[in-house]
């Protein structure tokens, strides 16, 4: 009997502009061919971003922090390799010649995707409303925070923080976050 291994993060060059749809379509296919326990996880990382509009107005959007890149944490094998290379928009994974080259936890960390972020499994996640998080990336990163809702579906959470003096609510991927 092979030992079970664990998932890793690798890189996904896309098509520019691709990144959403790479993600959706890898998701897609991890749940329609029953994949969940080899592709555990597709990101793309994203950051809010204040801009100044024509008017002078602040505008705050989401803007992705590495363009033509997808981020996916899973266990090499045939089939998840084919499933992933061959999803429409992904150019190539990331390493010498064919070969996919795992992220070392250095890496994951800096990137900001989180080592421990909360886990989703059977449609729950381990975290609970009025619990302690700590966002990991974006503008509030390091930030402390409450978790006042939880979003399934779109794997997102309304965390409140202490900002600017006042208290904030905004919205943080499920990735974005860490439990304290």
């Amino acid at each position: 009997m092979s030992e079970i291994q664990e998932p890793k993060w690798y890189v996904v060059h896309t098509y520019s502009g691709h990144e959403n749809k790479v993600k959706a379509t890898i998701e897609k296919a991890v749940k329609t061919r029953s994949m969940e326990n080899y592709i555990t996880q597709v990101v793309v990382p994203t950051e809010e971003v204040v801009e100044t509009t024509k008017t002078g107005k602040e505008k705050t959007r989401q803007r992705k922090v590495f363009p033509s890149y997808v981020l996916v944490k899973m266990i090499i094998t045939d089939e998840s390799w084919y499933v992933v290379r061959n999803t429409k928009g992904v150019t190539g994974f990331v390493g010498p010649g064919s070969k996919p080259v795992a992220l070392s936890d250095e890496e994951v960390k800096t990137m900001g995707i989180g080592l421990t972020e909360p886990k989703v499994a059977n449609g729950t996640i381990d975290l609970e409303i009025g619990e302690t998080v700590e966002v990991s990336r974006g503008p509030f990163g390091g930030q402390v925070g409450t978790v006042e809702e939880i979003n399934l579906e779109s794997k997102e959470v309304k965390v409140c923080i202490d900002a600017f003096g006042k208290k904030t609510l905004f919205i943080v991927e499920f990735d974005g976050i860490q439990k304290i």
